[in-house]
């Protein structure tokens, strides 16, 4: 007759639990836990699943298109049966009287809408932080944000009506001054840089200043009190607190805005451009659409796909080397 021991039969059984809490309670695997924060997470990465498809569908598809830029495309024989031609395209622009135009344009352009446009959002940000009355700096800070949300055309068309030598505001006073209408300013090649330029601040400064407003925010208080206390202004507390805190933010914004150097934005330019000022208003983005696709009967869409390709070159250079002064210089950089 089989005699059971009940006390170690219940020992026996804690024993078991006890085993199986431990193995359940174990680590899970690194591809375990990714897996786990996967499905945690879901949510969170079905709603990335929309910019990174945007970013995919209009960044690295049309990447498959580069390659007519080395070939002699022909569309009925397609981008593989069309034959292979080398830098020929590169060498045809370089080698082109606009080449000497576009690009001078595009660099002026440019570097002059950085050296504008650029400190204005810091400064301003500097400005509506120090302001005290918290309803006014809403105010302001709401009326200077509404220009960046008109369109470039409808932009362009307040500046049409604004500058009309005959109808518009600036005709008006001149007319009223000097008893004469003034010329029309847009068909000067010097004005169109200032238009576009100043046109430009003028609708994103507010809009720009907005990073800047955030980073600092995130400035300690404790700082400007201990400032206070040593006898800052606040003219050097800007200038000492302020201004150091969002620093690294100014030289990232900068990196990024050198990325942009040969990116000059086509449509207020297309929009601004006429016969009388193109000597100024003749830049890469308007050249590569007036090869690709508006030229009628000599379409090239080998040589447009190779000036473009050689911008985004140069772009990528430009981002590179400013990222690699501010690495070696200071302590802030994308990569």
């Amino acid at each position: 007759m089989q005699v059971f021991d009940f006390e170690k039969d219940i020992d026996m059984k804690k024993l078991d639990k006890t085993n199986t809490r431990t193995e359940i309670q174990a680590p899970l695997s690194s591809k375990g836990r990714f897996w786990r924060n996967l499905y945690r997470d879901r949510q969170l990465y079905l709603f990335m699943l929309i910019p990174f498809a945007y970013i995919i569908i209009f960044a690295y598809v049309p990447m498959y298109g580069l390659q007519i830029a080395f070939k002699s495309f022909k569309p009925k024989l397609g981008i593989w049966g069309s034959p292979w031609v080398g830098f020929d395209q590169f060498v045809k622009f370089f080698k082109s009287y606009q080449f000497s135009r576009v690009v001078p344009n595009t660099l002026i352009l440019s570097f002059y809408a950085i050296i504008a446009a650029f400190p204005i959002p810091i400064v301003y940000a500097l400005m509506l932080n120090s302001l005290t009355n918290d309803r006014f700096k809403k105010v302001t800070s709401n009326i200077t944000n509404l220009p960046h949300f008109i369109s470039v055309v409808v932009t362009v068309g307040i500046l049409t009506q604004v500058f009309n030598p005959r109808t518009g505001l600036y005709g008006s006073i001149v007319m009223s001054l000097t008893g004469a209408y003034p010329s029309d300013p847009f068909k000067s090649a010097e004005n169109f840089r200032h238009f576009y330029v100043w046109s430009g601040v003028w609708q994103n400064f507010g809009w720009d200043s907005i990073i800047y407003t955030a980073a600092l925010a995130a400035v300690s208080p404790e700082q400007h009190e201990a400032a206070q206390i040593d006898g800052a202004s606040r003219f050097q507390r800007v200038l000492h607190v302020d201004l150091p805190a969002i620093l690294p933010t100014i030289v990232i914004m900068m990196i990024l805005r050198c990325g942009k150097v040969m990116s000059v934005g086509f449509e207020k330019v297309w929009l601004l451009q006429n016969s009388l000022n193109l000597n100024a208003s003749e830049v890469i983005s308007t050249y590569i659409y007036k090869m690709g696709i508006a030229s009628t009967g000599t379409t090239d869409y080998s040589y447009s796909t190779a000036i473009g390709f050689f911008n985004s070159a140069i772009n990528l250079v430009l981002i590179s080397l400013v990222n690699w002064v501010s690495k070696k210089v200071g302590e802030t950089s994308l990569w």
